[in-house]
């Protein structure tokens, strides 16, 4: 999900959000795809509609930017590994890329309707008001955006949100981190009180914030004297920024270890230059940093399409709001690159990952992080003395006040992408400082 008009740092802390993802080392298998809307926690929607042969389907796909991009990348791979996966010939899906989030966005989903799709998916959180239009306008067919948070309220039969339970592989990233940070205090590189991680962030939504709040949980499950300083770029493509951000949060501000939720190769290839390990974003940047890349995570968004592009053609409904999960495919880690990782990481991760699917780890729970006592944008939190989170009525329908509608605390634990697909937590943790804001 992409660019939103810009505001007070507060307000966006509350209710805004957006999206990056990349390419795959672990596709999911077709089984997957088929098990998915059983398995994916979701929302009922969509009408039904009448069945369409798979040999005479046509999906349109919108994308925000092109191969370059490798949030783009993932979701263009993940498009085309779908249809093929569906016996789809390549005259039966368009691709239309380098959409902006306007208008432009409604003349493609347009063009793609007149031109017979069927169904259209589009990937950047900009498109969605563009989708809603063009939905309305052509009500045989079906629109699919992921990163979107109106489909529950809107109502349309024919237009869907979707995204994934992303800040588990967030998490599993975060271990992979804090054993890295032992590792160099163990072998004297750093000491415990310098275990400092940097994170390059596009612009403070919601979804950045669950990002790099989940990863430096995981971080800190292994290393509990991790800390992390984040600093925004305000594009969520833009090389050279990341670039200097990354270098900044090495030179300046002292962080042994970097991450991101930006989509370029600026911040992997500045800790390459300057041999500090790397917790990429998006697909592996093994080939190009091959002495600092530890891990990356992402959204495979294959089992998605599959499952959408399945029902539409089997007349069937489309869950109005789709989470996808560890156990649909949905949510992956790559292979961990062991010239860099700490040893053990593998195995470490496996361990972690079954907990996660099992339930008996979660990600937000609230006996693991305090609020930020200085943080004053949250007026839907309720914390207790020690600062432990006790309530969060989370704005999950996007309310224009930014009003929290739902109790997103139970359980001990904040229930992140269950109310909708897309997250809502918004929240500013201690041990993590944020260098600026800009948006």
């Amino acid at each position: 999900m992409k660019k939103i008009v810009a505001m007070a740092l507060g307000a966006v802390m509350i209710a805004s959000l957006a999206a990056c993802g990349g390419s795959s080392s672990k596709p999911a298998s077709t089984e997957a795809a088929q098990e998915s809307a059983a398995a994916a926690e979701s929302t009922d929607g969509g009408a039904s509609g009448e069945a369409v042969d798979m040999s005479n389907m046509k999906v349109g796909f919108i994308f925000l930017h092109d191969e370059n991009s490798t949030y783009d990348l993932n979701f263009i791979n993940a498009a085309e590994a779908a249809c093929k996966k569906l016996g789809m010939t390549e005259d039966q899906y368009m691709l239309k890329k380098n959409v902006p989030e306007g208008q432009e966005c409604y003349d493609a989903a347009a063009d793609l309707a007149d031109a017979g799709c069927n169904i259209i998916f589009a990937d950047s959180f900009g498109h969605e008001d563009f989708m809603i239009q063009a939905a309305k306008e052509f009500p045989d067919v079906q629109f699919c955006h992921a990163t979107g948070t109106k489909a529950h309220t809107e109502g349309l039969d024919n237009y869907h949100n979707a995204f994934a339970s992303i800040y588990e592989g967030r998490y599993l990233a975060g271990v992979a981190a804090g054993m890295k940070l032992n590792q160099m205090i163990e072998d004297g590189k750093i000491t415990e009180d310098g275990a400092k991680m940097g994170y390059v962030g596009a612009y403070t939504y919601a979804e950045v914030i669950s990002g790099y709040t989940s990863f430096y949980l995981g971080a800190k499950s292994v290393c509990p004297s991790v800390t992390m300083d984040v600093t925004f770029t305000g594009s969520w493509y833009d090389e050279t920024a990341e670039k200097e951000a990354a270098h900044k949060l090495i030179t300046d501000d002292g962080c042994v270890l970097i991450s991101q939720h930006a989509d370029s190769m600026g911040a992997p290839t500045e800790c390459e230059d300057q041999g500090v390990p790397d917790v990429s974003y998006n697909g592996s940047t093994v080939d190009a940093c091959p002495n600092t890349f530890i891990i990356s995570s992402r959204i495979n968004w294959e089992p998605y399409y599959e499952y959408a592009i399945k029902a539409c053609a089997a007349g069937e409904k489309i869950d109005a709001d789709w989470t996808g999960t560890l156990q649909t495919g949905s949510v992956e880690i790559t292979e961990v690159n062991d010239k860099a990782a700490a040893p053990g990481t593998t195995e470490k991760l496996e361990e972690v990952k079954k907990a996660l699917e099992d339930g008996s780890v979660h990600v937000f729970d609230t006996a693991n992080f305090t609020v930020t006592k200085d943080d004053k944008t949250n007026v839907n939190a309720t914390v207790d003395g020690s600062g432990k989170l006790t309530g969060y009525m989370a704005d999950v329908d996007t309310d224009a006040e930014y009003k929290g509608d739902t109790e997103a605390v139970s359980d001990g634990y904040f229930h992140e992408s269950e109310y909708r697909s897309a997250p809502y937590f918004d929240l500013q943790i201690d041990g993590i400082k944020l260098l600026d804001t800009k948006m």
